[in-house]
């Protein structure tokens, strides 16, 4: 489920995918969590290679979640306000001269 802009933790970039940095407080501390648990399990990447990566993946697919949860609908995004090139209305469909054309 996502929010709209003014109530998510984590806007929607403006260009490209995904989302950008927080914009409320707890966005800010689920980023934190998030460090801190990496810091946390920082050591095994040393001895026990496979699970530091296997933590890594599981607190990043968690961020992922909670982004999808309390964040903006991800989407292609052109900029604020512009359209994707070649587009009139905004739609993501680029025109295509007709054979009236």
């Amino acid at each position: 489920m996502s929010l709209p802009r003014n109530e998510a933790w984590f806007p929607a970039k403006s260009y490209g995918w995904g989302w950008g940095l927080p914009q409320r407080r707890q966005g800010w501390l689920v980023l934190l969590a998030l460090l801190a648990g990496l810091v946390a399990v920082a050591p095994l990447a040393r001895t026990h290679l496979p699970y530091f990566i296997a933590c890594a993946a599981a607190m990043l697919g968690a961020l992922i979640v909670i982004c999808l949860w309390k964040g903006e609908a991800p989407r292609w995004r052109w900029g604020e306000d512009d359209p994707p090139p070649g587009s009139k209305d905004g739609s993501a469909e680029p025109t295509q001269p007709g054979p009236d054309s």
